[in-house]
């Protein structure tokens, strides 16, 4: 999770909003990303997305069963929907989102028994200083 850190904070560096994400495969990071969507002109431009890409052509698969993702933020629907077509081992993720979380809080898409594939969650994983990253950035945007 601090790696997934340090992609948030190069996140907000870059003026984005602070989400970092890292996929992890056998104890080896294979894929990295933080949020782009303003940089990339591109919604689906979500770190988690980008980690996810970039550990597919990692590996060699569009498919990532033994692997894990460690996000700083609970999952958007979107991303939580990518968590389940790659076939992710498991989620671990910082903060909840009660405004737009989509495997705990508002949705529970990542391990939903009607979908083909559920995925491992374990949340709160620094949850204090992920969500106070998330707070400072938008507590400065209002001011």
């Amino acid at each position: 999770m601090r790696l997934a850190l340090e992609e948030a904070e190069a996140a907000q560096a870059a003026g984005e909003v602070p989400v970092g994400a890292i996929v992890v495969e056998g104890g080896a990071v294979v894929g990295r990303g933080h949020n782009r969507t303003i940089a990339d002109c591109d919604p689906t431009a979500h770190a988690e997305i980008l980690a996810l890409r970039q550990a597919a052509r990692a590996v060699g698969n569009h498919r990532l069963p033994t692997c894990d993702l460690y996000v700083t933020i609970e999952p958007c629907a979107m991303c939580a929907g990518a968590i389940v077509q790659a076939r992710l081992a498991r989620l671990v993720y910082g903060c909840d989102d009660p405004k737009a979380g989509a495997v705990r809080s508002l949705y529970r898409i990542a391990d939903d028994p009607r979908l083909n594939h559920r995925t491992e969650v374990a949340g709160g994983v620094l949850a204090e200083e992920c969500a106070e990253l998330i707070r400072s950035f938008f507590q400065q945007k209002r001011s």
